[in-house]
């Protein structure tokens, strides 16, 4: 028995069929209207070359990592650098075709992936950067550093792309508060104290990664946290663009993308999984909360999140 506490979804196959039921499969070529807001149930690899072509504004990618894992059946085995490179190469190649001219791609990564996913997306886009966040959670490790930070890519497809960076600042306190003329200097006296609004850097210490008692929370052993997903969408796309992930998991991107008003499309191919993120963006249609973000504001980590 789960405590009442316990938010984590984990819905099983039997019990998740009416979620199932809404999801799709694509056996031939399709059209944009009939993928708009679907989970997609398939293997990414087969269905990305029957999708639309140029139908996306953000990509944001959270591929299978060069580790081995279990993914509720579907396994992963860690292969030489240069099988993941050609694995890389591959989901490239399928994606490149949906992307707008004027896309941005965020591909997430471990810092060993890194190393091979770096070089080859630097063959085919327009790298802006690579943003480190920090995890707060990994397991302890005796004869090295403990593993606390993944990477994200940052990418483009021309010059011309969406950047909006007002919609991503930060919400710091502030410890030294400067005063000119009297007058607070970027700087605002609020109820929770002192704060600035700062421009995000690459990198990311004001994540909570989801745990059990949090809604967003699922038994993905690898599930993005929501905040972080917001921070790419609100950056890199507008209300009304169309996010694609064609890794979708637990349905984090799908869900942010619903809750702050863009369109959607995943693809994943574990059934449970595709239950998980129906069911999420069930529960979005009515609770658009993102922890850590609030009031239009990106909150430090472990602090006061604004209005309700």
């Amino acid at each position: 028995m789960k405590s009442e506490k316990n938010k984590t979804i984990d819905i099983g196959l039997l019990e998740g069929q009416p979620y199932l039921k809404r999801c799709i499969k694509i056996a031939r070529k399709t059209t944009l209207s009939s993928i708009v807001d679907k989970t997609i149930l398939g293997d990414s690899l087969k269905v990305m070359s029957k999708l639309p072509q140029q139908f996306v504004d953000l990509l944001i990618v959270d591929p299978p990592y060069n580790l081995s894992k279990d993914f509720h059946g579907n396994k992963f085995t860690q292969t030489a650098d240069d099988e993941y490179e050609k694995y890389t190469v591959e989901w490239i190649e399928k994606v490149i075709p949906l992307l707008k001219p004027n896309a941005s791609i965020y591909v997430c990564c471990d810092w060993k992936s890194s190393l091979v996913i770096g070089p080859v997306l630097a063959r085919y886009f327009n790298i802006k950067n690579r943003i480190t966040w920090q995890r707060e959670k990994g397991r302890g490790a005796t004869q090295n550093w403990k593993n606390g930070m993944e990477d994200i890519w940052f990418a483009t497809m021309d010059k011309q792309y969406t950047f909006n960076l007002d919609a991503v600042k930060v919400r710091r306190k502030v410890l030294a508060p400067y005063k000119q003329d009297g007058k607070p200097k970027d700087w605002e006296q609020t109820n929770e104290g002192r704060f600035r609004n700062t421009c995000p850097s690459n990198f990311w210490d004001d994540i909570s990664i989801p745990y059990w008692s949090m809604p967003e929370n699922t038994a993905h052993p690898t599930q993005k946290p929501e905040k972080l997903i917001a921070k790419l969408v609100l950056a890199s796309s507008n209300k009304k663009d169309i996010v694609f992930d064609p890794f979708l998991g637990s349905g984090t991107t799908s869900v942010v993308a619903r809750k702050l008003g863009r369109h959607y499309v995943g693809i994943e191919q574990n059934p449970n999984y595709c239950i998980w993120a129906e069911r999420r963006l069930e529960l979005a249609r009515k609770n658009k909360q993102i922890q850590g973000y609030s009031d239009g504001i990106f909150w430090e980590r472990h602090t006061v999140t604004g209005k309700k």
